[in-house]
């Protein structure tokens, strides 16, 4: 019979951070498969090899812990599509620049997504989530807001159009997160036919601009 290795309690100052850093992405697994409710601290602290009692020294909450795996979360995403979307000039460029990046991103780890699109659902009907975390995607609106506006200014999309258009990329990210994360083909499938129709958009309003 396999020997089972004792629960670390509290760790040394020198494995701090590394048992902080695993702490967050075991909660961040488990929040993305079972939600914030079915989660508890000792499935958390079981898998972390850590007893209940030290992972208090780490985080004085649930809540706690889901706040810092929400945190760490909107960074890495963030971080990785604003330097993906500046590798593009043109609206149609960075568009593409950043579903590519948040595709490779999905299939290194599709744990990220399917946290975000489980924390849209679960931070909206639990009210300690709601009061910690807000209810909105802002952070979201804004960056693509960033990037209709610049097809504006390069007259890929029209004035007119620019709600339009928002509507569009925020409905397409919130199914692309929520829906495909867990499927790789269909995650490409997806992303390859929106850029069809944004470049076939595109091209229809260059036409039209041509012909005046």
């Amino acid at each position: 019979m396999a020997t089972k290795h004792a629960r670390l309690g509290r760790p040394p100052a020198s494995s701090s951070a590394e048992t902080r850093g695993r702490i967050i992405d075991i909660a961040r697994r488990a929040f993305a498969e079972q939600g914030y409710e079915a989660t508890t601290n000792r499935t958390i602290a079981d898998e972390a090899g850590i007893t209940t009692g030290a992972l208090y020294h780490y985080f004085d909450s649930k809540l706690g812990i889901y706040q810092a795996v929400h945190d760490e979360v909107q960074e890495r995403v963030y971080h990785l599509l604003a330097t993906a979307e500046r590798n593009g000039d043109t609206f149609l460029e960075k568009l593409e620049a950043v579903y590519e990046a948040a595709h490779e991103l999905n299939r290194a780890d599709a744990s990220l997504a399917q946290f975000l699109g489980s924390a849209r659902i679960d931070r909206r009907r639990i009210p300690e989530l709601t009061e910690s975390l807000g209810g909105g995607d802002g952070r979201r609106e804004r960056f693509f807001e960033a990037i209709v506006d610049r097809g504006i200014e390069t007259g890929e999309i029209r004035p007119v159009d620019r709600d339009a258009m928002l509507g569009l990329i925020n409905a397409f990210t919130i199914g692309l997160t929520d829906g495909l994360s867990s499927d790789d083909d269909e995650h490409r499938n997806a992303i390859d036919g929106l850029m069809l129709a944004m470049r076939s958009r595109v091209n229809d309003v260059d036409e039209r601009r041509s012909r005046h």
